[in-house]
């Protein structure tokens, strides 16, 4: 089972969509933490942690388009 880690601060980017679409899903452990310690790629742009290893993308439909790719 994939593990999902997103930063709530991150919603300001929209990737709450995200984390509601992943949650439909099957075989997928989808967690929101207050503040994962990615404060650098937080203030960037959308981006969730998959199995441990940060995925980044320029929108939060591209950002679900890459963590369904990679579970």
């Amino acid at each position: 089972m994939a593990v999902i880690q997103f930063c709530e601060n991150n919603f300001a980017h929209g990737t709450d969509t995200t984390v509601e679409k992943l949650r439909l899903l099957e075989g997928v452990s989808v967690e929101v933490a207050p503040c994962l310690g990615y404060c650098g790629n937080c203030a960037a742009g959308p981006y969730a942690l998959v199995d441990g290893e940060i995925i980044e993308a320029d929108s939060p439909d591209a950002l679900f388009d890459k963590i369904k790719e990679m579970i």
